[in-house]
C-alpha cells in the first residue's frame, strides 16, 4: 500500500509537492545530504520512489535531538542497508522554496550491500557531465563540488 501511495505522490505536479511541504512543515527543516564519488570521479545518485525527478543525491531529515552527521549515517543506512563515513562538511545552505536548511557532506561507503527500500529503488554512479534528469540545484551542487569550486 505504501509503495502505491509513494508512486502516486511522484505523479503529482511539482507545485503540489512544494505546497504540501509548506503546509506540513511551515518552519525551516534541517536536512542532510551526502555526496559520494567513486575512484573515477563519478557521483552516487539514488533513484527515489516518491520524487517527481526520480534521481537525486542521498538525503534526509534530522530527527529531534539528533546530530547532523549521525542523521546522515542513519538515513543512508535506512535507505540502502549500507554504512557510510562522513568525511567533512562541504556546505550549509538554505532554500526558501522548500523551507530547508541543508548540510551537505562529503562521504564514503565503508561497508554493506545495497538493499532496495520503500524510498530508494536503485543506486548508481553517474559521470558528472552526464547526469540524469534531476533537480537543477542538485546538478549544480554536484558540478561545483566536482570542479573544486566547493571543497
Amino acid at each position: 500500500m505504501i509503495k502505491i501511495l509513494l508512486r502516486t505522490w511522484r505523479t503529482l505536479p511539482l507545485w503540489v509537492h512544494l505546497l504540501a511541504s509548506r503546509i506540513i512543515r511551515p518552519r525551516f527543516r534541517v536536512a542532510v545530504a551526502a555526496l559520494i564519488f567513486d575512484q573515477h570521479g563519478q557521483v552516487l545518485l539514488f533513484k527515489h520512489t516518491y520524487r517527481k525527478f526520480e534521481w537525486g543525491i542521498p538525503a534526509g531529515g534530522l530527527e529531534h535531538r539528533e546530530q547532523p552527521e549521525q542523521a546522515m549515517i542513519r538515513e543512508f543506512f535506512e535507505e540502502t542497508g549500507m554504512q557510510i563515513e562522513v568525511q567533512k562538511l562541504l556546505l550549509a545552505q538554505s532554500a526558501k522554496e522548500d523551507h530547508n536548511v541543508s548540510l551537505i557532506y562529503l562521504c564514503k561507503i565503508v561497508s554493506g550491500t545495497f538493499q532496495e527500500s520503500l524510498e530508494i529503488s536503485e543506486m548508481k554512479y553517474f559521470d558528472v557531465t552526464r547526469l540524469p534528469q534531476m533537480l537543477f540545484a542538485e546538478k549544480d551542487l554536484i558540478r561545483q563540488v566536482a570542479s573544486g569550486a566547493i571543497s
